[in-house]
C-alpha cells in the first residue's frame, strides 16, 4: 500500500462552469483515486432543485492548467508525520484545464440537494499515471450561484 492523503474542498461561491478540482500527479508517483465527495449549502428548497453534469477525466500531453479558484488546498498524510505528498492539488479553477489529450472516465449527474460522493469498489479504483492530470470538470452552468461546494478528495501516492 501506498501513502495515503486526503485534500478538503471548499470551492466557494460560483455561477458558471468550474472545474470542481485538478490533481497533478508527482514525476515517478502515480496516484489511485480512492473517492471524493461534493455537497453544498444553499439549494435546498425544491424551486432551487438543481441537476450538474460533472466529468471526472484523466489528461496527459501538455494541458494549460486552470486558474482562479480559490488557495490550493493541501493533501494532508493520513498517516502521523508522514512525508508530504508530491501531488498537487487546486480547486475552483474558475478558468478550466484546456487543451492535452483528455480521456473520460466517468459522468455525475449531480443533484445539489445531495451530496455527491464516489467510493468505487477496489476493482474500480482510477490509476492516473505518473506526470498526469485528473480532473472533474463542471459541463453544466448553474442556474444560480450555488454556495460553497465543499468536500474530500482521498488518494493514494503508488511509491
Amino acid at each position: 500500500m501506498g501513502r495515503m492523503y486526503q485534500a478538503a474542498l471548499n470551492v466557494g461561491a460560483h455561477t458558471a462552469q468550474i472545474d470542481f478540482f485538478e490533481l497533478l500527479t508527482a514525476t515517478g508517483k502515480p496516484v489511485l483515486l480512492h473517492g471524493f465527495e461534493l455537497g453544498q449549502v444553499t439549494e435546498v428548497g425544491d424551486a432551487q432543485e438543481e441537476m450538474l453534469l460533472l466529468v471526472l477525466k484523466r489528461v496527459t500531453g501538455a494541458p494549460t492548467t486552470g486558474s482562479g479558484g480559490p488557495t490550493a488546498p493541501t493533501l494532508n498524510p493520513l498517516t502521523p508525520n508522514d512525508t508530504a505528498a508530491g501531488t498537487t492539488i487546486k480547486h475552483g479553477n474558475t478558468t478550466k484545464l484546456t487543451g492535452g489529450t483528455s480521456v473520460e472516465l466517468a459522468r455525475f449527474a449531480w443533484n445539489v440537494r445531495s451530496p455527491l460522493l464516489f467510493l468505487p469498489p477496489p476493482e474500480g479504483r482510477i490509476t492516473v499515471e505518473s506526470a498526469t492530470r485528473l480532473v472533474l470538470e463542471e459541463l453544466t452552468t448553474p442556474t444560480d450561484s450555488i454556495t460553497g461546494p465543499v468536500g474530500w478528495v482521498l488518494i493514494e501516492e503508488l511509491v
